[in-house]
């Protein structure tokens, strides 16, 4: 039976059918619906944007490529020769990256892994979402350390998302009884496919200092955006 929870999936299959120009929508309780372009999660190393490619180019030893996708970061990485695990819970990511080349790729919640070593965690496109909220991240950062090798490198894309909430006049209102502001809720859509609600984070870098420093990692920034986003290395000396 059909996965009907899983539109990004479903989305990436349709591409590998041949149809073109398909559209994830992207619903939030924070902003109007996006859209997300099915395409673009097929984009090579060169079409990535900058912060991508200095990720990719810091990437150093085996690598686990969290919320892999269509798997265009992994296949960047195979391509410079470095052995890199590819991991998503879509299934229909899964079966698209084994079509695409993809060597090595796991069916498996993050969360859920274990024994497994590697020198580098590669969380792109705000991959540290995943861990939903402040005290998500406190987990994720914490099972991190448990994933790395001595010298292990975590390289983390999120934002600082603030600017949303400001006003005309520059000035900033924040609801101080909703919890930290860069925890969003979305609901994915593709074709009657949807996830549901769920929780994601964005978390500015100051504050991701703080948690890194708390599970013993060290913060060094790689490249500030424009719009608040930043690509973040965290290392950890086991």
């Amino acid at each position: 039976m059909e996965d009907k929870q899983d539109p990004i999936g479903a989305a990436l299959l349709d591409k590998m059918r041949g149809i073109t120009g398909a559209e994830i929508i992207v619903e939030s309780n924070l902003t109007e619906d996006d859209i997300m372009p099915v395409d673009y999660l097929f984009r090579n190393h060169g079409e990535m944007p900058e912060l991508e490619q200095l990720a990719l180019a810091a990437c150093h030893g085996a690598v686990l490529d969290i919320g892999a996708g269509a798997g265009s970061h992994s296949l960047a990485l195979q391509e410079k020769g470095l052995p890199v695990t590819a991991l998503d819970i879509s299934e229909g990511a899964v079966e698209v990256m084994r079509r695409r080349g993809v060597q090595q790729v796991l069916h498996q919640d993050v969360w859920q892994l274990q024994e497994q070593k590697f020198d580098t965690l590669l969380l792109l496109m705000n991959g540290i979402g995943i861990a939903g909220d402040l005290l998500g991240l406190s987990r994720f950062l914490k099972h991190a350390r448990t994933l790395l090798r001595p010298g292990g490198q975590v390289l983390l894309e999120s934002s600082d998302i603030l600017y949303m909430f400001e006003e005309e006049d520059g000035s900033v209102l924040l609801d101080l009884n909703a919890g930290y502001y860069g925890e969003v809720m979305y609901n994915m859509h593709y074709q009657g496919h949807h996830t549901g609600w769920f929780k994601w984070l964005f978390v500015d870098a100051a504050i991701l200092q703080d948690y890194a420093q708390e599970q013993g990692f060290s913060l060094e920034l790689l490249y500030e955006g424009e719009e608040g986003n930043y690509l973040a290395k965290l290392t950890f000396e086991n």
